[in-house]
């Protein structure tokens, strides 16, 4: 499946992990005490970022890394029905 969403410049697309629907002792939890997953894989990736000399900085990371990233980073969208976020590569902590 292609993803019709490019980001631009230093920006990618991440369909973010499942969240934990248990606690760590077997506690059965509502949507509501839920955290944010700080974990996904990245779908698509935009171009890099043009420098201030007017080179093209590539991009590190590439489509089917799987990332950690933080809490609040990003901004939350919904295409074709699932959930995806758009960050800057430089809100990305790790490529697992």
């Amino acid at each position: 499946m292609s993803i019709k969403i490019t980001p631009l410049a230093d920006r990618v697309l991440v369909e973010a992990a499942a969240a934990e629907e248990t606690s760590t002792g077997g506690i059965i939890l509502p949507d509501t005490a839920q955290e944010k997953p700080q974990q996904g894989t990245i779908v698509a990736v935009g171009p890099g970022k043009v420098s201030d000399a007017g080179s093209l900085i590539e991009m590190t990371v590439k489509n089917g890394d799987t990332v950690l990233y933080g809490k609040y980073s990003g901004s939350d969208v919904t295409f074709d029905g699932k959930d995806y976020m758009i960050m800057r590569e430089s809100d990305i902590l790790a490529v697992l």
